[in-house]
C-alpha cells in the first residue's frame, strides 16, 4: 500500500512539474541547441538554404574580429563595476531600511519601483534627464558640473550607463538582502553588543557571515545580468559614440539583425559569451561556497 501511495505521489509531483518542464524544454533547451548548430553554419537568418562551415565562424572571431574583442573587454569592465557597486549599494540600502522602525514599506517600494519599469523605457527616460534636465539644472543652479556630455563623451557615457543600470537593478538585490537580514537571529547581535562590539564589528563579524548565501545569490544574479546587458546601452548610447560603449550583447544583435544578417556568425559569438559567463559563474560559485563553509 505504501509503495502504491509513493508511486501516486511521484506521479502527482511529475504532473505539477511537467508543464514548467515542457515550457523550459521547448522555449529554452531546444533554441539553445539550435543556436549551437547554427553557430556552425553560414545561415543568414532568412533563407532556408545554408551551408555547414564547421568551426570557420569561431576561427574568424578569434583572428579577424577586433570589434568583438573590444566589446568583450568593455563588457568585462562594465561587469566588474556592476558586481561591486550593485551589491554594495544593495546591502547598504537593505541595512538602512532594516534599521528603520517606521516607513520600511515606503522605502522598499520606492527603491524597488524601477524594477517594474522596462529598461528600454527607463533608458529613454534617463536619456531625457542626461540631455535636457541636467544641463538645465547646471545652468540655473550652482551645480555647473552636471553640464557634461553624458552621451557624447565615452567616459561620461560609461558613467551614464552605470547610473541607469544601478537605478534599474539595485532594488531587486536589495529585497534579497533584506530577506537575508531578517533571518539573522537578534540574539547573536545582542550578545555581540553585550561583549562590547560596536555597530561595524557586529555587521562585519556577525551579520555578514550570516548572509553569505544571499551574497552568493546576489553575485550570481549580478554576473549574469551584467554580461547580458543590452537595453540600457541600446536606449542611451546605441553603443556609441562610435563603438566605445558597445557591449557584447549589442555586438551580437548588430551582427545578426542590423548589419550583415550573419545569424550563424552571431550565434558563434553567443556561444563564446555563454562559455565566458559559464566559466566565471562556476568560479564565483565555488569561491562563495567555500566562504559560506568558512563562515
Amino acid at each position: 500500500m505504501s509503495a502504491a501511495r509513493g508511486k501516486r505521489r511521484i506521479l502527482t509531483l511529475l504532473a505539477f512539474v511537467f508543464p514548467a518542464l515542457l515550457f523550459y524544454v521547448v522555449f529554452f533547451l531546444i533554441p539553445a541547441a539550435g543556436g549551437v548548430w547554427y553557430s556552425l553554419t553560414d545561415w543568414n537568418g532568412l533563407n532556408r538554404d545554408y551551408s555547414f562551415v564547421g568551426l570557420d565562424n569561431y576561427v574568424e572571431i578569434m583572428k579577424q574580429d577586433p570589434v568583438f574583442w573590444d566589446s568583450l573587454l568593455f563588457t568585462l569592465k562594465y561587469v566588474v563595476y556592476m558586481v561591486v557597486l550593485q551589491n554594495i549599494i544593495a546591502i547598504l540600502l537593505a541595512v538602512f531600511i532594516e534599521s528603520r522602525t517606521r516607513s520600511k514599506v515606503w522605502f522598499r517600494t520606492i527603491f524597488f519601483m524601477p524594477n517594474m519599469i522596462s529598461m528600454i523605457i527607463g533608458g529613454f527616460m534617463w536619456m531625457f534627464i542626461f540631455t535636457k534636465v541636467l544641463p538645465y539644472i547646471a545652468e540655473h543652479t550652482l551645480f555647473a558640473f552636471l553640464d557634461q556630455s553624458w552621451i557624447g563623451d565615452p567616459n561620461f557615457s560609461f558613467i551614464a550607463i552605470l547610473i541607469v543600470s544601478l537605478w534599474g537593478g539595485v532594488g531587486y538585490l536589495m529585497v534579497i538582502y533584506i530577506a537575508a537580514l531578517q533571518g539573522v537571529p537578534p540574539t547573536l547581535k545582542e550578545a555581540a553588543a553585550i561583549d562590547g562590539a560596536n555597530a561595524w564589528h557586529i555587521f562585519r563579524h556577525v551579520t555578514m557571515p550570516m548572509i553569505y548565501p544571499a551574497l552568493t545569490i546576489g553575485l550570481f544574479v549580478t554576473l549574469n545580468s551584467s554580461f547580458k546587458v543590452f537595453e540600457a546601452v541600446f536606449a542611451l548610447t546605441g553603443g556609441g559614440p562610435g563603438r566605445s560603449t558597445q557591449v557584447i550583447a549589442l555586438n551580437i544583435f548588430e551582427e545578426a539583425f542590423a548589419m550583415n544578417s550573419r545569424y550563424g556568425y552571431a550565434s558563434a559569438k553567443a556561444m563564446i559569451l555563454f562559455l565566458v559567463v559559464f566559466i566565471i559563474t562556476m568560479i564565483q560559485l565555488q569561491v562563495m561556497k567555500k566562504k559560506e563553509v568558512e563562515a
